[in-house]
């Protein structure tokens, strides 16, 4: 089998960040499991650098487009391995076969009727570097900058992207796996709902000469959308290159969600229109947040990788980041969550276990992996190897579904498994007793054996901490060139092969050392606050602050030792985190899909761990018998998520 993954080819008008290096980490994690899996393997990354922003930020520099490119793209293609991210092509949109290649292809859909030219008065937001329906704008604003577009009026060149809405519709619903996860799938089929208008994809030279000119006219230049995209074919040697018709039906990309709409419509219409088959699957993640906060340049609480790098390490980097984010949804990065997640995951659990089973067995085996005494297996070295092969098959499901978060915690069931395998057999009490030799010999084996299979099913995640392993256990270039299929069975470690203890993965760090929260604020305002509070009554004024949403509960979870509480997904419309009292009162399949009412801008407030972005409201009811019922406040008619409650 083959695979083509690629990122979206990121903007040069900013330093790469947070959001770029788990895009970068999730295609290169896929790429190696693909790998692992055996596939013929392509992962393409790169850098998009025409356009207004690069022109604008250019000259704010003091430099040439190009040269302001340049360096920008260079800090892109010198990150990536840090993190320890391995791209077999990087990608630049002022390459000379790229600027070929687009015009080729702008003329041939010219040449097919499919590009026209007209006037056209719309709404331009110079952020997006694109015009905006109505229907888009939240207040009058673009929802991405928070500003009002410009209504513009120009000549310009247009694609008939409306010609292939009916065909795209009929793709997407045939086809259920082409956008992941659903949500997303959703939500272009409710935009492709409304008629779909053509894509401006010019822009004349009089106000912009950063970009490849048109082979037709060369009084306009290409839209950056329509150059840009067209990198996935590039890369790959369209249309006659050999590499082009081996990767291209396996084609996969991996995008954040705020470049939905150009992947999900343009670039599948603009495919058609050429002739080319749609890509296999594009698959959509949230936003990183930081302190429960959206990042921004603004705030100055942008998160550079290799920052990151410096304080956690690569492998603690690569880890927390595909643990913590469910994909799709958004998540939150916070010093306290990645230093938990390093000496509670990998120092404590990992870590520990990897050291003191290396550590007996060279003690106990002569650091040698022993023979196993299969005659003498027990009902908990059965439960073990079943565990294994569950875990083994759990990951590759999960893997290949992006569903990161769920595959390691199907890997850490087994490492907290083998930490009580080890507790529970007690291997330094066995070896006070020569006559349970051969029985302690089966525990050292099952150890190494285990150790191994976590060392393959790791390599995708955190290939330097599993190369450690590797090389420990003895095996290295062994493991380094094996399959899931061949080596992600049971049973084949080869006693005798030697292991090199003591080596530690992850060290613990400091919890004393990370930020002091802020100081609270406006104390005395808080009093009066709460003595209003104590009277039970509230003024108009302190009622009107109160922000009230409509929000679509998207994903809903059981919260560990709570028995009240229900973490839900709130769309409103962007995601959020509530931790709901109601789990005794709906089970979480009860709720997905269901339209509440939110408190929107309340405090984040942290319960049993997760910190909750607002409340939702529910009526209290009681029975004849006494007993209390919470029912969810909800709409009597459809209405979008976000609307507000007046």
């Amino acid at each position: 089998m083959t695979t083509y993954i690629t990122t979206p080819i990121y903007y040069v008008n900013a330093m790469p960040h947070l959001g770029h290096a788990y895009t970068t980490i999730v295609t290169d994690t896929y790429s190696r499991f693909r790998k692992l899996c055996g596939d013929d393997v392509r992962f393409q990354t790169g850098t998009d650098e025409h356009g207004e922003k690069i022109a604008q930020a250019a000259e704010a520099d003091g430099v040439s487009p190009k040269e302001y490119a340049d360096r920008i793209s260079e800090s892109f293609r010198n990150t990536w391995p840090s993190l320890a991210i391995a791209p077999d092509n990087f990608i630049r949109t002022t390459d000379p076969a790229h600027v070929r290649t687009v015009q080729q292809i702008l003329q041939q859909v010219y040449d097919r009727d499919d590009i026209y030219f007209s006037e056209y008065t719309g709404l331009y937001c110079q952020g997006c570097e694109r015009f905006l329906t109505d229907k888009e704008l939240v207040d009058g604003n673009c929802p991405d900058h928070q500003k009002p577009p410009k209504e513009i009026a120009e000549q310009n060149y247009f694609f008939r992207m409306s010609r292939y809405q009916e065909w795209l519709i009929d793709h997407i619903q045939s086809n259920p796996e082409f956008i992941t996860p659903e949500r997303y799938r959703n939500e272009v089929l409710s935009f492709l709902s409304e008629p779909l208008e053509d894509l401006c994809i010019s822009r004349p030279t009089s106000r912009l000469t950063w970009g490849i000119p048109l082979p037709f006219d060369n009084n306009f230049v290409t839209y950056v959308w329509f150059d840009a995209l067209i990198n996935y074919l590039t890369g790959i040697g369209y249309p006659d290159g050999p590499d082009f018709q081996r990767y291209w039906s396996a084609a996969e990309h991996v995008i954040a969600k705020d470049i939905l709409k150009p992947h999900a419509i343009y670039w599948p219409t603009m495919l058609k229109a050429m002739g080319v088959e749609p890509y296999k699957r594009l698959h959509v993640h949230g936003y990183w947040n930081v302190d429960e906060t959206k990042m921004s340049k603004s705030i100055g609480n942008v998160i550079r990788p290799g920052e990151l790098v410096e304080l956690y390490g690569v492998d603690t980097v690569r880890y927390f980041v595909l643990r913590e984010m469910s994909f799709g949804l958004d998540a939150s990065f916070s010093t306290e969550a990645i230093i938990e997640r390093q000496n509670s995951d990998l120092a404590n659990d990992l870590g520990n276990l990897f050291s003191r089973s290396l550590t007996m067995i060279g003690k106990y085996a002569d650091n040698t992996v022993p023979e196993p005494y299969k005659g003498l297996l027990n009902d908990l070295d059965r439960d073990l190897i079943n565990a294994v092969e569950h875990m083994v098959s759990e990951y590759r499901r999960n893997m290949n579904s992006f569903n990161f978060n769920l595959a390691l915690r199907e890997v850490w069931k087994v490492i907290g498994m083998m930490n009580r395998f080890i507790v529970t057999n007690a291997p330094w009490e066995l070896a006070k007793d020569t006559s349970r030799e051969k029985r302690l010999m089966t525990v050292l084996y099952f150890l190494a054996e285990s150790l191994r299979i976590l060392a393959l099913v790791l390599r995708p995640v955190m290939p330097d901490a599993a190369a450690k392993m590797a090389e420990a256990l003895g095996l290295g270039a062994e493991l380094e060139n094996a399959t899931l299929d061949t080596a992600g069975k049971w049973g084949l470690s080869t006693p005798g092969t030697r292991i090199a203890p003591g080596q530690q993965l992850f060290p613990r760090l400091d919890k004393k050392k990370k930020q002091a929260p802020p100081p609270q604020k406006d104390a005395g305002r808080k009093n009066k606050e709460r003595e209003k509070k104590e009277e039970g009554l509230i003024t108009f004024d302190q009622f009107g602050k109160m922000e009230l949403r409509v929000a679509r509960i998207v994903a809903a979870e059981k919260i560990a030792k709570a028995d009240k509480l229900l973490k839900l997904t709130v769309a409103a419309p962007e995601e959020r985190t509530i931790v709901a009292g109601i789990a005794q009162h709906y089970t979480p399949e009860q709720l997905i899909g269901r339209l509440v009412l939110i408190v929107a801008n309340l405090k984040p407030a942290k319960l049993m761990g997760v910190t909750s972005q607002g409340m939702v409201l529910a009526a209290k009811e009681t029975d004849e018998n006494g007993k209390e019922r919470l029912v969810l406040a909800t709409v009597a008619d459809t209405i979008a998520p976000g609307s507000k409650i007046s």
